[in-house]
């Protein structure tokens, strides 16, 4: 693993920016469940890899050229490694569920993904790519591509 992926984990720098970040997420959450998807917003469900329970967050479902992506822009998280493990899992919006398969992409083939998802959700996550942005080089997304799993999902 290179360096910039070991880097790449789920805690913000500061305390307040992990408030922040919770207060989002749980906003994000609620209204995703009450059925109002945010740009895209929605529930992910992934069965723990060792307890088999449900374990939900939210997360942004990136549409790119008819195929749909999950993008972890916190890097290796829980629900990443849930997903490796279990290759399924549900997106929810309101009362609705689809269950989907994942297919996770090779580093190589994540750039014009990473910029798709960087030109659509920056705001939101432009904090966790460390001043990468949509319109650097193929070779920068590349190389920063280690530390952000990035899923392929079929129905």
């Amino acid at each position: 693993m290179s360096e910039h992926a070991a880097t790449r984990y789920v805690l913000p720098t500061t305390r307040l920016g992990g408030a922040a970040l919770g207060l989002t997420n749980r906003l994000v959450r609620l209204l995703t469940g009450a059925g109002l998807s945010l740009w895209g917003s929605r529930v992910l469900a992934v069965r723990g890899r060792t307890s088999g329970e449900w374990r939900t967050t939210p997360v942004n479902l990136l549409t790119l050229d008819g195929e749909r992506y999950l993008v972890a822009p916190r890097g290796h998280t829980q629900w990443v490694r849930n997903l490796r493990v279990a290759g399924t899992g549900e997106l929810r919006l309101g009362r609705r569920a689809e269950t989907f398969h994942a297919t996770e992409l090779a580093d190589q083939d994540k750039p014009e993904v990473l910029r798709a998802y960087l030109r659509r959700w920056k705001f939101e996550v432009g904090v966790f790519f460390d001043g990468v942005d949509e319109h650097a080089p193929d070779a920068e997304l590349r190389r920063i591509a280690p530390g952000y799993p990035v899923f392929r999902l079929a129905r």
